[in-house]
């Protein structure tokens, strides 16, 4: 079990995660919804234009990095449909 979060932790530090490079490239148009997901798998069909379309560059290793993504991606999933939905929200912490 150790050994698959150290390798996970390297592909998302080596190749950049395609969730985490979405989350905030603010494209007009781009998907929001599993939105590295669907990064990763752009360039695995050899999408040319990433920048275009969803406003971050893809990673360098799509099929590595595709796991981490939907995973993350699944995770933020309440947060994606609420934003698509336009309804906003605030954070905060602390006291």
């Amino acid at each position: 079990m150790s050994k698959f979060l150290l390798m996970l932790l390297v592909v998302l530090q080596v190749g950049g995660c395609a969730t985490v490079r979405t989350l905030n490239a603010a494209q007009p148009g781009a998907p929001v919804v599993y939105s590295g997901t669907r990064l990763d798998l752009y360039a695995l069909q050899g999408g040319c234009c990433a920048m275009d379309r969803f406003g971050a560059a893809a990673p360098s290793y799509p099929g590595a990095d595709l796991p981490a993504s939907a995973l993350l991606d699944t995770l933020l999933l309440p947060l994606s449909v609420l934003t698509v939905l336009g309804v906003g929200f605030q954070a905060t912490g602390g006291l």
